[in-house]
């Protein structure tokens, strides 16, 4: 019913001009495209376009619901010369029924000037970019500089938080939104490879106001002002891979210098004692993630313990058997899992069953793909079922859900393909669900020689 509500619905909305003027930050960079032809010998222009549509249905209440159809669109473009990128990462959101407040938005991910091998050693970036770190990632505004030589490395980063929504702004109190750190590295010793590295980043959460009750119990609108809170964490981490031996071994710890204590303990390993089955082992040790100044810092929270083993048998070269097995040790409890499956060629098949603290479930789920006329067409389909409970008490209600998955990939050229997928659920909370998604991309390397 969704999907035929979704065409009426479709072509029932005319084309604003209004909203064509808050596009302008999107039609300013496709102009900046249009005239590329200008630039001097020797560019390349690479990177992805994507449009989509997507239609859901919401209930306000248990017998009212409405229509949703919102669009996407997503740009990705690289401006490359020699050893200099310009690179951004960019997406324009829009409600086209004006059922959601909030109106059209433009958020940049990425928008940064990169230039590389400087004096044989050096890598910088300047602009909005990317962060990796295991305690406190994302994206900022500010500088990066890379440095290489021989088997060590060394980076270093510095900047502005990014606004709410991905705004093309920068913060205007850096004292209180921040993000700097750095990180060593060295594979100087033969299949090692020491990572240390050092992170300090700093929110200052935006005022709102809200109604409170005063004195005499009357509604009055305060203002909520918040302390900064701070992630501030040192890491180490140990990597081994020998391909010879077929073992391969990685160890990360992380140091909350805040609260003076051991954040985080995670080891992954596997190791191939057959060229058909692999062994895989993991363990993480952590504490919550919490900011410092935080609310949430007052309360008595508890470590927990994750340890799981698999192993993945190769059958034959279109099939492979999973299995694992893992166990979660809270403070005063512990939850258990078991996932079996099949995966091929052509799909995958799998089991999962948990139990303990963290509530009740088995499930069952598959999916298969094919591609077929040299990748011109691949529909897909996944089915999936759940009984679950909140918890072990067997007084607890069970409940059931059940997804669907329908789709297909059209694919006519390298650098051009169509998503069409629907979507569908059915739980006590959500009763015959059915999503819609439509989705165009397309690729694009040009050089002006």
């Amino acid at each position: 019913m969704l999907v035929l509500d979704f065409f009426k619905y479709k072509f029932g909305i005319s084309y604003r001009i209004k909203e064509l003027t808050k596009m302008k930050k999107l039609i300013l960079l496709i102009g900046c495209l249009i005239s590329i032809s200008a630039f001097p010998q020797g560019f390349n222009i690479n990177g992805r376009f994507s449009s989509s549509v997507y239609s859901f249905e919401r209930f306000d209440t248990t017998s009212l619901s409405g229509n949703y159809l919102t669009s996407f669109q997503m740009l990705n473009l690289n401006i490359n010369k020699d050893n200099v990128s310009l690179r951004s990462f960019m997406n324009y959101e829009s409600d086209l029924g004006d059922n959601i407040d909030g109106g059209p938005m433009m958020r940049f991910y990425n928008l940064y000037l990169e230039v590389r091998n400087l004096f044989d050693i050096a890598t910088i970036k300047i602009g909005r970019q990317p962060v990796f770190n295991n305690a406190a990632g994302g994206i900022f505004d500010g500088l990066n500089i890379d440095l290489k030589e021989d088997d060590y490395k060394f980076n270093a980063y510095g900047g502005g938080n990014v606004p709410a929504y991905q705004k093309l702004e920068f913060t205007n109190d850096l004292k209180q939104n921040f993000i700097f750190g750095g990180k060593f590295s060295s594979d100087v010793i033969t299949d090692f490879q020491v990572t240390l590295s050092y992170i300090d980043k700093n929110f200052q959460p935006e005022s709102y106001l809200t109604t409170r009750l005063d004195a005499q119990l009357n509604p009055i609108q305060v203002l909520i002002e918040n302390n900064s809170t701070q992630y501030q964490f040192a890491s180490a981490e140990v990597a081994y891979d020998d391909s010879k031996d077929k073992l391969s071994v990685i160890t990360d710890y992380d140091y909350d210098l805040n609260f003076d204590q051991t954040s985080k303990v995670e080891i992954d390993g596997n190791y191939s004692p057959l060229n058909n089955l692999k062994i895989d082992l993991y363990y993480n040790f952590s504490n919550p993630l919490i900011r410092y100044n935080s609310i949430f810092s007052v309360f008595d929270y508890g470590s927990s313990q994750d340890a799981e083993v698999g192993a993945d048998y190769i059958i034959n070269k279109n099939i492979t058997l999973t299995g694992k097995f893992g166990d979660v040790v809270y403070q005063d409890a512990n939850s258990a899992r078991v996932t079996v499956g099949l995966s091929s060629n052509y799909g995958s098949l799998t089991y999962r069953k948990t139990f303990g603290y963290a509530g009740e479930l088995d499930a069952l789920s598959l999916y298969w793909a094919y591609s077929f006329y040299q990748d011109l067409l691949t529909p897909s389909l996944g089915v999936s079922y759940t009984n679950y409970k909140l918890s072990p008490d067997p007084n607890q209600p069970t409940y059931d859900l059940t997804s669907v998955l329908a789709g297909i990939n059209v694919r006519p050229l390298k650098t051009l393909s169509f998503d069409l997928q629907g979507q569908y659920m059915d739980n006590q909370i959500y009763r015959n669900d059915f999503r819609f998604f439509l989705k165009f991309n397309y690729w694009f390397n040009t050089n002006f020689n």
